[in-house]
C-alpha cells in the first residue's frame, strides 16, 4: 500500500496534557495505531512514518508511545529524561490531525516492553484493533522482544518500508499491513550529535520540538 505523507500543519492550539489514547473513539475509522519510541529527539522522520500510516489505514489516530526505561537502550548511551521526551513528543505532534502522544509506559514505570502496553490498551478496550508501527528493521527483529510469542495475538503489525528498502519480513504468526513512504534519511542519533555541535536541527526537528530542547537545555543546543 502506498501513501504520501501529508504536509505538516501549523498548530491551532496546544494539545491537552492528559492521555486520551483511547477516548471518543469514532466509528468512522478504525483502529489504533501505535508508534512506540525512545523520541530522544523526535523528528519529521517519526511524524512522516505516523501520518502515513494514519492517512492510509484509516486508523481513528496514530499514538506515539514515549517509552520509560527502553529496554533494549539503557546502559548503551544516557537518555533525557522520560518527561522531556514525553514534551518534545507532544510538541512535535501538536497540530496535527490523527496524532497524539501517549505517556502510559512513563506513568507505569520501569522497564518498558510492547507486550505491557499492548494488554494494557487491549484491557481498556476489547473492542479496538490495534495497529503496531515499526520500520523495516525493527519488524525484522521481533523474535528478539520480550514475550514475543504473543505480540501477534494483540495487535496487527504496520511495517513502514522506505522507497527503495528490501522488503522486511516477520513471522508467519503476524497479520501484517505495509505503509510505503518516501524515504526520510535522519536519525536520533544524527541529531543529538549536531546539536551538541551547536548545528542548526532545522528543518528535521519541528520548530516547536527545537524550542522545547533549547529551554530544556538538551543536548547541548545552541539554534541559529
Amino acid at each position: 500500500m502506498v501513501t504520501s505523507v501529508t504536509p505538516v500543519r501549523l498548530p491551532e492550539e496546544i494539545l491537552p496534557d492528559a492521555d486520551h489514547t483511547l477516548d471518543d473513539m469514532s466509528p468512522v475509522r478504525r483502529g489504533l495505531g501505535i508508534l512506540g519510541g525512545t523520541f530522544d529527539p523526535p523528528h519529521i522522520g517519526h511524524i512522516a512514518a505516523a501520518k502515513a500510516v494514519f492517512d492510509a489505514l484509516m486508523l481513528e489516530r496514530v499514538v506515539l508511545m514515549v517509552a520509560n526505561e527502553p529496554w533494549q537502550k539503557v546502559g548503551i548511551r544516557p537518555l533525557s529524561a522520560p518527561d522531556d521526551r514525553l514534551a518534545m513528543t507532544r510538541a512535535a505532534v501538536m497540530g496535527i490531525d490523527g496524532l497524539e502522544t501517549s505517556d502510559i509506559e512513563i506513568r507505569r514505570g520501569g522497564p518498558t516492553y510492547t507486550i505491557d502496553s499492548l494488554e494494557e490498551l487491549r484491557s481498556s478496550n476489547p473492542d479496538t484493533d490495534l495497529y503496531l508501527i515499526l520500520g523495516a528493521d525493527a519488524a525484522t527483529g521481533l523474535d528478539s522482544w520480550h514475550r514475543s510469542s504473543e505480540l501477534a495475538g494483540l495487535a496487527t503489525l504496520v511495517i513502514v518500508e522506505r522507497d527503495g528498502e528490501t522488503r522486511a519480513e516477520a513471522s508467519s504468526d503476524w497479520s501484517i499491513e505495509r505503509v510505503t513512504m518516501p524515504r526520510v534519511d535522519v536519525s536520533s542519533t544524527e541529531l543529538r550529535a549536531l546539536a551538541a555541535r551547536g548545528v542548526s536541527l532545522t528543518p528535521f526537528v519541528p520548530a516547536p520540538v527545537i524550542d522545547e530542547i533549547d529551554s530544556r537545555g538538551l543536548y547541548g543546543l545552541v539554534d541559529s
